[in-house]
């Protein structure tokens, strides 16, 4: 079945069943504001929702031998770790600017690494070929099953919070957006999807903007998760169809949102994972959920920034 038929519930069910031993049911936790729920994601084991798609793709299909992916870190952590359950070896494709408590945790966890430059990696990304790596090449977004693992996040919401107007959803890929958006739909039709950029790379707003995914300029930041220079092709159909809004913030705003999260609710965030906390009084909309997709940042970062010191 296509990425572009939606997602059952059926399908969103039997992905829960799978991963149920191994992914958390993260708990939604309020703010201050009590307009605006955090959805912590950043619990996950390995430290992001990227558990969840990948133990569904490993436990839905039938492997042998390698499982070969691209990943900026967390997802390949995530298969990584699904992999070794099974016996399954995995190499993991990763840019040169991964944050190194990722590619660390990749090692720990027995992963082949390959670095590339980012151009290179977005090459694997968009065309699922990695070279004479052997393996099977699993895609950390374009895969219906790993969509599915992301819609297990908007079932619990709408489980957890019935009366949710908004979901607020950091974009990289655009597997998680997609995948909640179906999910909390199934349950609340009028939920509004709104998907974060940072103003370092804003590759969804402009191919709103143009009707079609355009390249757009990326500088590199520590929000590593999230944006680069295209959308992906495959992508693009499921994104303009379920995204309402695109607010931006800026990094000295997701730092902001990263002092936060430490200060008032004792959770670390990486730069991806605090951005949709960064736009929540942006978007201006009362029963909200910011997704925390992950709490992956190396500690260098982290100090910098709960020190509150500039780039």
């Amino acid at each position: 079945m296509s990425l572009d038929a939606p997602l059952t519930a059926e399908e969103i069910a039997d992905a829960r069943r799978r991963i149920a031993d191994v992914a958390l049911r993260t708990p939604l936790v309020p703010m201050a504001d009590k307009r605006t729920w955090l959805k912590l994601e950043c619990l996950q084991p390995t430290g992001s929702y990227k558990i969840r798609g990948a133990a569904n793709v490993v436990r839905a299909r039938s492997f042998s031998g390698t499982i070969v992916s691209a990943s900026a870190g967390n997802f390949g952590q995530a298969l990584a770790a699904a992999a070794a359950r099974h016996g399954l070896k995995t190499v993991i494709h990763v840019p040169d600017n991964a944050a190194r408590v990722k590619t660390e945790a990749l090692a720990r966890l027995g992963a082949e690494v390959h670095q590339h430059s980012h151009e290179e990696w977005w090459r694997i990304m968009a065309t699922r070929d990695a070279g004479d790596t052997g393996g099977t090449f699993i895609h950390p977004v374009c895969e219906r099953e790993v969509i599915a693992g992301a819609g297990t996040i908007g079932a619990e919401i709408a489980e957890d919070l019935p009366e949710v107007e908004a979901v607020l959803i950091p974009i990289g890929g655009g597997g998680l957006a997609s995948g909640i958006a179906q999910a909390v739909r199934l349950k609340r039709p009028g939920c509004r999807i709104v998907a974060v950029e940072t103003d370092t790379a804003m590759p969804l707003g402009a191919a709103l903007e143009a009707g079609a995914p355009v390249t757009v300029k990326r500088t590199p930041s520590f929000v590593d998760g999230m944006g680069s220079t295209r959308l992906l092709d495959a992508m693009w159909p499921l994104l303009e169809r379920l995204i309402d809004e695109v607010v931006t913030v800026s990094l000295a705003e997701v730092e902001a949102a990263i002092r936060r999260l430490a200060a008032e609710h004792h959770v670390i965030a990486e730069g991806a994972g605090a951005a949709a906390v960064a736009a929540a009084g942006k978007a201006g909309i009362e029963r909200s959920v910011a997704i925390v997709s992950g709490g992956n940042i190396d500690q260098a970062e982290l100090m910098r920034i709960l020190a509150g010191s500039a780039d």
